[in-house]
């Protein structure tokens, strides 16, 4: 078994409770291209323990179940299980620490766990400067999203 973990922060000029929300299935629709997903909860509204499906999406090589483990939106912090069934494990957590009234400090942690051979391989290629430029494309889609929403 192989297993990863990174953890990167960027700021973005937006208050917190406008960011916060965007870190969810429903919000991350808003900003991350070709991002949708499964509700099978019929739903939206987040809580532990809410499931859901992504086809082939963020560092998937299969179909994965997504589950929150953790969710605080008073203290602006979520934490998602997802698992990819024969490949890896994933264990996502973002939290937004608010700066200022206007300005947010975004962490960003993936750790994975290999499942096989593939999901190890996986986990070999996922270095830190990938994932530093997997969480710099993250702060440019939210940027974007930000100047397109004024």
């Amino acid at each position: 078994m192989n297993k990863t973990k990174h953890t990167a922060s960027f700021e973005i000029a937006q208050p917190v409770n406008d960011l916060f929300p965007l870190f969810s299935p429903e919000g991350e629709k808003l900003w991350v291209p070709g991002w949708d997903y499964e509700n099978i909860m019929g739903g939206t509204d987040i809580h532990e323990n809410y499931v859901f499906l992504t086809r082939n999406h963020d560092h998937a090589s299969a179909e994965a179940v997504w589950i929150v483990k953790k969710y605080d939106p008073k203290e602006h912090c979520i934490q998602l299980y997802k698992i990819e069934p024969e490949y890896k494990v994933g264990i996502i957590e973002v939290t937004c620490i608010q700066l200022s009234s206007a300005h947010t400090k975004i962490q960003v942690s993936y750790e994975y766990i290999g499942l096989s051979d593939k999901g190890n391989q996986f986990i070999e290629g996922f270095t830190s400067s990938a994932y530093k430029s997997f969480i710099e494309d993250w702060k440019d889609s939210l940027i974007t999203y930000f100047r397109t929403e004024s």
